[in-house]
């Protein structure tokens, strides 16, 4: 197929490498413009963009696409479809009804639930034990399309959203490939979204962070991997706020929501419900991650200690 690629993160990446493998024709890939990244503030290009290039293809990164230099661009390429993976952009209905498959999404939850910006995070906070991929004909809703194909995918209850993330965008590239072949031999039925179970996954902020040890472990254990590896579940121990990066449940039992139970090799809190999470891994400010025995080895955290306090 004729194919114009519109995507950003890494999310994005190993679709449009598929795309190449697969001898798909990408004459285009549009992504977002570049940002400075990191304490240096460097211009770097976005993942997809660096991929695009290494691979010889053309990349246009427009401020807007409401205008006729974004349409002209993709009606010189006379495209077959348009693949489009996290790019970030509202596309204008001029795109959308522009190749003749129209534009084809990639998105990591089993819609309707979780549209927006945020679905493999809301998953984890959500403790949710299940997730996937859908494959959807886009229109001019927010995630709202036809879905073409579907797959589904077990969440484990240690996972962060960084694992599932990175396991999504191969299961996303695997399905995306599928799907266009069905599509090709005429296999594809499109079905019209439900409204029963639909959810939507907004930005994530740091405002989410702070640990609230009043809620159940589960809650506590889903934050603390929902947030990996970023912003970051946050907590303050002696009057210092540190990043849990890594936790696991426990089955040791507390009875003040925050108090430390356990200081050997691993810092257990009890939780709202009584119940406990274990600390496996932490990060003091201005320091490196460190595993909880580390930290402990520099650091006295005397039992009944209150966490968040």
């Amino acid at each position: 197929m004729n194919i114009v690629f519109m995507g950003t993160p890494d999310f994005a990446v190993p679709c449009l490498e598929a795309l190449i493998e697969n001898n798909h024709n990408v004459c285009a890939v549009f992504s977002q413009p570049d940002k400075p990244v990191g304490r240096k503030q460097l211009l770097l290009p976005t993942p997809v963009k660096a991929c695009a290039l290494k691979n010889s293809i053309a990349v246009y990164q427009p401020k807007t696409l409401k205008n006729a230099e974004a349409t002209d661009i993709i009606s010189n390429c006379n495209p077959d479809v348009i693949i489009v993976v996290a790019y970030g952009k509202i596309l204008p209905m001029d795109i959308l009804s522009a190749a003749k498959y129209g534009c084809i999404n990639v998105h990591a939850s089993l819609l309707p639930k979780y549209r927006g910006a945020a679905p493999i995070q809301q998953a984890v906070l959500n403790g949710d034990r299940e997730t996937g991929v859908t494959v959807m004909q886009m229109d001019e809703g927010l995630d709202t399309g036809d879905i073409l194909l579907d797959e589904k995918t077990k969440i484990d209850i240690n996972e962060t959203s960084a694992q599932l993330f990175d396991r999504l965008s191969v299961i996303g590239a695997q399905a995306l490939i599928k799907c266009l072949d069905k599509l090709e031999k005429g296999e594809i039925i499109p079905v019209k979204q439900s409204s029963v179970g639909e959810s939507y996954a907004g930005k994530i902020t740091k405002e989410l962070s702070l640990i609230n040890w009043r809620a159940s472990a589960f809650e506590v254990h889903n934050k603390i991997r929902g947030l990996q590896t970023w912003p970051c579940a946050v907590t303050v121990i002696n009057g210092k706020t540190v990043k849990i990066h890594k936790s696991i449940l426990s089955d040791k039992t507390g009875n003040k929501p925050g108090a430390v139970v356990d200081n050997k090799n691993v810092l257990t809190v009890c939780c709202g419900d009584g119940k406990c999470v274990d600390i496996l891994e932490l990060q003091q400010q201005g320091k490196k991650r460190m595993s909880a025995s580390a930290f402990l080895n520099g650091n006295t955290i005397e039992i009944s200690t209150v966490l968040g306090e």
